[in-house]
């Protein structure tokens, strides 16, 4: 154990956290992470369309859904080349690139223009499901768009206002951009976005399989995070197969179809009880069972965060991250949470989440219920509490004994 302790300190966990701040990996997390907001707007009609189930004079708020998370896709095209010119220092022509990628999406999409020139566009394209195409043709135009930073047509000694030498030094490359654009779509009529979508079908097939499901869920909330290396580092693959998913549950459930995909943000956070690895139940333990005055503390200290699942506080207050005793209890649970998950929504025991609801920090029990509109959500996560309670409570009482032991040594050292 003290050996692989030490692989994963001085080797592994340095090499993730190093892809993690590569430029062009953090330009991706941080523009998912910016359009976030809009996603949360859709979990809110989400809520409040619960409310037609039971009053039907509620007013429909499906179109709210449509113009925020609906429009995701759109978002992306345009915040991944802002945010990786940022990156790359190129601050002035960043709001440029935003606008090509923009643009460069629109014309991916493959929209029609008929012979009154009025274009027409699916709009299905511009939410998750078209999620894959925007990354790609955000990083293609954020590639393109920094080449040509080496060549400006006006340098920098010139005696022209700076806002008029970026408009000439970015028309090329987005002039170089559209044309490619234009070649694929309306001359050779080639449909990049169903292209996009056919190579990458696999990556979501594999992610809505049984496996594709838990090794993700358990790798990037469990093992990875015990050793302080965060979620956030497989966000983007998370979310690149979780969002369609759940759009196409939507689409499924509207028009009456059965829906299937699992994988879903809504699905994973049944099984984030407290956070990764289920640690709500182990908090609990720490704030009103623990005899060491220690982890007391940082037991009391943690409960309010966990209850709305950040369990942050734990993991490094505890500390459950590179502390052998407790990290074995999070594996536990960080695989068995999702293993349970997708046998009952395979088996039809919890429904599968049919709408798009990204508000994860809803505290356990209404969460089960919202995330699957459905009082067997509800049951199932008071379930899969108390087996995590089961499965920490030796190793806390083990932890606690030593715990209990350090602070009598430091009381009688001060002594």
């Amino acid at each position: 154990m003290n050996k692989f302790m030490d692989w994963v300190t001085n080797s592994f966990t340095p090499k993730i956290n190093k892809i993690a701040r590569n430029v062009w990996v953090s330009a991706v997390q941080e523009s998912i992470l910016a359009a976030m907001p809009m996603v949360f707007i859709g979990s809110f009609a989400t809520l409040l369309n619960i409310i037609r189930k039971y009053w039907s004079a509620f007013p429909d708020l499906e179109v709210i859904s449509t113009f925020s998370f609906g429009l995701f896709s759109i978002f992306l095209s345009y915040l991944i080349p802002e945010s990786l010119m940022n990156k790359k220092q190129n601050q002035d022509s960043a709001k440029q690139a935003g606008l090509a990628g923009l643009a460069f999406f629109l014309i991916l999409v493959y929209p029609t223009i008929t012979e009154n020139g009025i274009i027409q566009f699916d709009i299905n394209t511009f939410g998750a499901g078209g999620m894959i195409a925007a990354l790609l043709a955000g990083l293609f135009v954020a590639v393109v768009m920094n080449l040509a930073t080496k060549w400006k047509f006006i340098g920098e000694d010139s005696a022209i206002p700076d806002f008029v030498a970026v408009w000439f030094n970015t028309l090329l490359p987005i002039l170089i951009i559209l044309l490619i654009g234009w070649l694929f779509t309306f001359q050779l009529e080639i449909n990049l976005y169903s292209v996009i979508n056919t190579i990458f079908s696999p990556l979501i097939y594999l992610g809505q399989s049984f496996w594709g499901f838990v090794l993700v869920y358990f790798l990037g909330f469990a093992f990875f995070y015990s050793f302080g290396i965060s979620s956030w580092v497989i966000y983007p693959v998370q979310t690149a197969i979780a969002l369609p998913a759940i759009a196409q549950n939507q689409s499924n459930y509207s028009m009456g179809a059965e829906v299937t995909n699992i994988f879903t943000n809504e699905a994973g956070s049944v099984a984030l009880i407290g956070g990764g690895g289920m640690t709500l139940s182990l908090c609990i333990m720490l704030a009103f069972l623990a005899k060491s005055n220690r982890l007391r503390l940082i037991g009391k200290a943690s409960f309010i965060p966990s209850i709305f699942n950040i369990n942050e506080p734990i993991v490094f207050g505890a500390p459950i991250a590179f502390n052998p005793i407790l990290m074995i209890p999070m594996w536990i649970n960080g695989f068995v949470g999702p293993v349970l998950t997708y046998l009952v929504m395979t088996i039809g025991l919890v429904p599968i989440p049919h709408s798009p609801f990204q508000l994860w920090y809803i505290p356990i029990g209404l969460g089960g219920w919202l995330f699957t509109q459905s009082w067997q959500g509800a049951v199932y996560q008071i379930i899969l509490f108390i087996i995590s309670w089961f499965i920490y409570y030796p190793f806390f009482k083990a932890y606690d004994r030593q715990a209990t032991k350090e602070d009598y040594e430091m009381e009688t050292t001060e002594d």
